[in-house]
């Protein structure tokens, strides 16, 4: 039994700290939906909550499920720093490493299932919300002549207005966190009922909002998903193929233009895929030229004029678009496998997880399959754009990756490492 001036002031502290958090999470929702910044400074202040809890005895036992695989790529990551040709500019690079700790802080400060399931729901509301900006911008745009003439607010709002990219400064972060969301919740369509009757139109926006980001990456992520979701679901996910495919197939009836984009999928002539197959060249020469430890985090902008081939249409860049390359050319091959080494354990251990879940907790086995699907989402996506180097993207992936562990608080806690 605890005693001392801290077990003292525990009943105090209780009064606060559990307002304190939730005050906290709505404020990560709504940074994960409109502010890095925002978004940053809640899980900071959520770790700080952590701290207090423990020390207050309000939090039992610290949880840090994938700690080994998450340690292992960091502690790579800084040997590839040392190692490259500008130390302190890639060590500098290493601070988004910073992000990963979000599972962690997450997975504890939602400390039961129920808690789990609300948070969830407020992210999808928020992200909801931000589908309607970017609908609402590209409805509203009135052309690159007409945003120089507009207020100040107005005109950073519709501002390369002909992409969806709502409060996002690219329309490839908002086509991100929208494909991460939408199939998080095709489970939860597949079990539709008065709580969650919201959704349908919820979810219509959100796809709308993705179409008109015209982000094809983001379209093959959200369909690798949408596949392991239909194959989750057994019968049921049937029914969910057969009404997306009447929905994709009215937004391609309706916004022409996506059926336009989506027709130059693996086009040769197309010059963003001649740009990123020559990325793919220059990525596999550096690959081959520093297998072990890469050339360091965040020096791709440095080396890539050198090795660009003849046909790339862009002489530099910060990134190959291609999120596995780009860590196998900053990281090495060893780096590599453990960054794949923190997804395969996640969905592993979310495959237990789930198979543990008792067949009446169908809402919580529909947001586990719906988090496992969103991450083959996330992983398929950064095939063609690298995501993980976009933090709200990231933010919002590991947000959703700390769901099924605060599920697993129904039955057995969550494991430290795989």
């Amino acid at each position: 039994m605890r005693s001392g001036p801290i077990a003292a002031e525990a009943p105090h502290a209780a009064e606060w700290l559990r307002p304190a958090r939730t005050a906290l999470l709505v404020a990560l929702v709504i940074g994960l939906a409109a502010s890095i910044t925002l978004s940053q400074l809640a899980l900071a202040a959520l770790a700080a909550w952590l701290v207090l809890a423990r020390l207050t005895g309000r939090l039992p036992a610290v949880q840090m499920p994938l700690l080994g695989p998450l340690a292992v790529f960091a502690a790579w990551s800084v040997l590839a720093a040392l190692g490259s040709a500008r130390p302190l500019d890639s060590i500098m690079a290493c601070k988004h490493l910073l992000n990963l700790g979000a599972v962690i802080v997450l997975v504890n400060a939602l400390s039961d299932a129920t808690l789990a399931r609300r948070f969830a729901t407020w992210l999808v509301v928020a992200l909801t919300v931000t589908a309607v900006l970017g609908l609402i911008q590209v409805a509203a745009c009135p052309g690159p002549d007409a945003t120089a003439h507009a207020g100040a607010l107005v005109g950073r709002f519709l501002r390369k207005c002909a992409r969806a990219r709502g409060p996002y400064s690219i329309y490839m972060t908002l086509a991100g966190v929208l494909a991460i969301a939408l199939t998080l919740t095709l489970p939860w369509l597949a079990r539709l009922r008065g709580r969650v009757r919201w959704l349908a139109p919820a979810w219509t926006l959100m796809g709308a909002s993705l179409a008109l980001t015209y982000v094809r990456g983001a379209w093959l992520g959200f369909a690798a998903g949408a596949l392991v979701t239909v194959a989750g679901l057994g019968r049921r996910g049937l029914v969910l193929a057969a009404a997306l495919a009447l929905l994709v197939t009215a937004l391609l009836a309706g916004l022409p233009g996506v059926g336009a984009r989506l027709r130059t999928i693996g086009d040769a002539a197309d010059d963003t895929t001649r740009d990123r197959l020559a990325m793919l060249e220059a990525g596999r020469r550096l690959v081959a030229e520093h297998p072990l430890l890469g050339i360091g985090p965040g020096q791709v902008k440095h080396v890539y004029p050198r090795v660009a081939p003849p046909e790339a249409l862009r002489r530099a860049t910060s990134h190959l678009h291609n999120t596995p390359l780009q860590i196998a050319v900053e990281r090495g091959l060893p780096g590599l496998a453990a960054w794949l080494w923190i997804f395969a354990a996640f969905l592993a251990r979310g495959a237990v997880l789930r198979r543990r879940l008792p067949a009446s907790a169908a809402d919580d086995r529909a947001l586990l399959l719906g988090a496992l699907a969103a991450v083959v989402t996330f992983l398929v996506g950064g095939v063609f754009e690298y995501n993980f180097g976009d933090t709200e993207v990231l933010l919002v992936a590991l947000a959703v990756m700390a769901l099924p562990f605060a599920l697993a608080r129904r039955g057995e806690p969550a494991q430290a490492d795989t």
